[in-house]
């Protein structure tokens, strides 16, 4: 999969100057890395820092779509848990409140500047984020 590949499958469904908004590079540019121009390597982390990807992924194609603050530390889930109910999460709560918390980060780290939450983005995410997950 080449860059521009890459950087399509990035944008998803979002426009495409909705989303060089949202990671503050002009519509011009990005349309010209999709047809096939290769980013200055401050170019692709600006990208893959403000649409929440993996620099890895987005250079290359290897590792993880989404960068891996997204996952989230279970011993740390578990003590906060253990603090505030006097137990171990189940592996069911646990899976649950996971998949809020990854939810949540998503739409804070995506939140337009209107407000608007990406509720069909954060959707996507969660799906491609249990794919991404080892077996």
């Amino acid at each position: 999969m080449s860059f521009a590949e890459r950087l399509k499958s990035l944008i998803g469904e979002e426009s495409v100057s909705g989303f060089a908004r949202r990671v503050d590079i002009s519509e011009a540019l990005i349309r010209k890395y999709l047809k096939g121009s290769e980013p200055s390597l401050a170019k692709a982390n600006q990208i893959a820092m403000k649409a929440n990807c993996s620099l890895e992924w987005l250079a290359t194609g290897c590792g993880y779509l989404y960068r891996q603050a997204e996952v989230v530390d279970k011993i740390a889930l578990y003590a906060a848990f253990s603090h505030l109910y006097g137990r171990e999460p189940s592996e069911t709560e646990a899976e649950k409140i996971i998949k809020m918390v990854t939810g949540y980060q998503y739409l804070r780290t995506h939140k337009k500047a209107d407000g608007y939450l990406d509720i069909q983005g954060m959707a996507t995410f969660l799906q491609l984020a249990k794919q991404d997950e080892p077996e």
